[in-house]
């Protein structure tokens, strides 16, 4: 069984010593990071610490050394977001930490996202992601479709003040069959269900699972609307999107 003490990069061990509370994760964390190279770790650290300069420079340095870029994205970029998603959660951070953290990971997908496309390594899933209807705001959304694109997804922003049509749209064209949808305020918080409705009346709610979340937001509102599932933060956000794929290859099989 993997120790902390297997993990070469301190930073590193602080940061699982100091703020991964949960006896899993801790274990899930400690066996992941331990079979990392000191590179990858470094890379994480990055990361973790918001250094979006630092992350950048790291990323093409390994891919100049022949790092595969999956490997970069996994055990780099995906390593090091794990432990800021689990510390927004548990409160050890808040949103300006977290966004310092998402550009960081931004400026190593900048150089991996071509890489990937071009390999034609086929994404997780596809999600549209839009702010509903008379909703102008959008950190939430931005940090879940950040998490979402480090862990695999392919993802279509659609932005803010997004209509139902919109959103029938956006499935229509990127035949996508999960759509996530955010709100702040609770005179919005009604346009997630009138989207719903705008895809039974066009008799697409068969082929699509709605994610709703956002401040306001509880899982009895997101049953209410007849949503299929309802995530507190992005860090659940992944867990639900992982969660509808699942469910979709099983319907499939």
């Amino acid at each position: 069984m993997a120790k902390l003490a297997d993990i070469e990069n301190e930073f590193i061990r602080q940061e699982i010593e100091e703020y991964i509370e949960r006896p899993d994760e801790r274990g899930h964390l400690i066996a992941l990071y331990s079979k990392i190279s000191p590179e990858m770790q470094t890379l994480a650290a990055g990361v973790i610490d918001g250094q979006h300069e630092a992350v950048d420079a790291g990323t093409q340095a390994a891919l100049e050394d022949g790092v595969e870029a999956l490997q970069i994205m996994d055990d780099g970029l995906i390593a090091g977001m794990a432990i800021v998603g689990i510390k927004f959660r548990e409160n050890f951070i808040f949103v300006p930490e977290v966004l310092s953290c998402a550009r960081a990971m931004k400026a190593g997908m900048k150089h991996i996202e071509p890489i990937l496309s071009a390999s034609g390594i086929e994404p997780v899933g596809k999600i549209i992601m839009g702010t509903v209807k008379g909703d102008m705001h959008d950190i939430g959304k931005n940090l879940c479709i950040m998490m979402l694109r480090g862990s695999g997804f392919e993802v279509i922003d659609l932005g803010v003040d997004t209509s139902p049509d919109d959103f029938i749209d956006a499935v229509e064209e990127h035949q996508a069959n999960i759509v996530g949808m955010s709100a702040l305020l609770t005179t919005t918080m009604p346009n997630m269900g009138r989207t719903i409705e705008a895809f039974i009346d066009a008799d697409l709610r068969d082929d699509v699972k709605f994610m709703v979340g956002g401040a306001p937001v509880t899982p009895e509102f997101a049953e209410d609307m007849d949503a299929d599932s309802y995530g507190d933060n992005a860090v659940e956000c992944v867990e639900v999107a992982k969660r509808m794929i699942e469910e979709f290859e099983a319907e499939q099989a």
